[in-house]
């Protein structure tokens, strides 16, 4: 009796053993949104848990935490994940400026952070991104010969991200090789309420200048297609209008002959969001040295031009 009860009891031993090591082998995740509302976010959350789902990570835990469009929100977040001693970070869109401390907090704790369109700062292993500079010039060049080089035009911009800011500040460049453009107004959107700030701006536009306007860039598409629901109510049809990022739904309005939305440039957030997925198993899991997994600091994504003559390759 005694050697089995002492059978037993080296039997739920060894179980116990075995539960604590698949435990231990459980890969704690925190992925820090910078907006949660933002489709931009959404698609590169998608992409990740697309990932882990193909690839069978069962044992891949992951939080989630929404900064609500703010910096101070973002830098707590990391803060708080670093806190907690995750195995990974994972940052979207996010406004990495204020997150000196934060980030400095997470390398002490040895927690790697990779970012998704953030902008490479020290502290994060790597930013994949697009070429916002390249964007903003396809699109915005693409507006303005569209315009035929001259009319009125309301600027919509947004400095507090860098990829939006990038694009504004290529879109002010390209300006000034078009004399003939008016720029008739100029507002920084609130990030923290991008589609009601628009709207409230776009609607004091379309009451000041009217038919005055002909065109509107919008620094992405959540903005654009803001401004695209204010000229339909306001019976403005002969605007013309661009985003950036090539969300399902912009490019559906691209798509649509009546419409003034008439080009947008397709983001690959999905793949964002899988690639880093891809690089934590690397990095994190398998133990490989993140420069002989991750060429440069800044990983670019090719981004295509998409407008009412290539839409429907586009549509989903």
């Amino acid at each position: 009796m005694r050697n089995r009860i002492s059978g037993i009891a080296v039997a739920c031993s060894v179980a116990a053993l075995l539960g604590a090591a698949g435990a231990a082998s459980a890969l704690e995740i925190a992925m820090v949104h910078s907006n949660a509302a933002a489709q931009s976010d959404q698609r590169t959350k998608a992409g990740f848990e697309a990932w882990i789902e193909e690839n069978g990570k069962t044992d891949w835990n992951v939080s989630y935490l929404d900064s609500g469009g703010s910096g101070e929100a973002t830098a707590s977040n990391i803060q708080d994940a670093a806190s907690r001693g995750v195995d990974a970070i994972v940052m979207t869109m996010a406004d990495l400026r204020a997150s000196r401390a934060a980030l400095d907090a997470a390398k002490a704790a040895n927690i790697p952070v990779f970012a998704a369109d953030s902008g490479y700062v020290e502290g994060i292993v790597v930013d994949v991104t697009t070429n916002n500079w390249a964007m903003s010039s396809d699109v915005s060049v693409y507006l303005l010969d569209q315009m035929g080089g001259e009319g009125n035009l309301v600027f919509f911009r947004m400095a507090e991200h860098h990829g939006t800011r990038k694009r504004g500040d290529v879109m002010a460049s390209v300006l000034k090789e078009y004399p003939g453009v008016k720029v008739l107004a100029e507002h920084n959107i609130d990030y923290n309420a991008f589609f009601e700030d628009t709207s409230r701006t776009m609607e004091d536009y379309a009451a000041r200048f009217g038919a005055d306007i002909d065109a509107v860039w919008a620094p992405w598409d959540e903005p654009a297609q803001a401004v695209v629901n204010v000229l339909n109510a306001q019976g403005l049809t002969d605007v013309k209008v661009i985003g950036i990022d090539g969300h399902p739904q912009a490019v559906a309005e691209v798509c649509k002959p009546e419409s003034q939305m008439i080009a947008t440039v397709g983001q690959p957030f999905e793949k964002m969001g899988g690639q880093i997925a891809e690089w934590i198993q690397a990095i994190v899991v398998d133990g490989k040295p993140a420069a002989e997994v991750i060429p440069t600091k800044t990983v670019y994504m090719d981004a295509p031009l998409i407008t009412k003559q290539n839409c429907q390759e586009f549509l989903q």
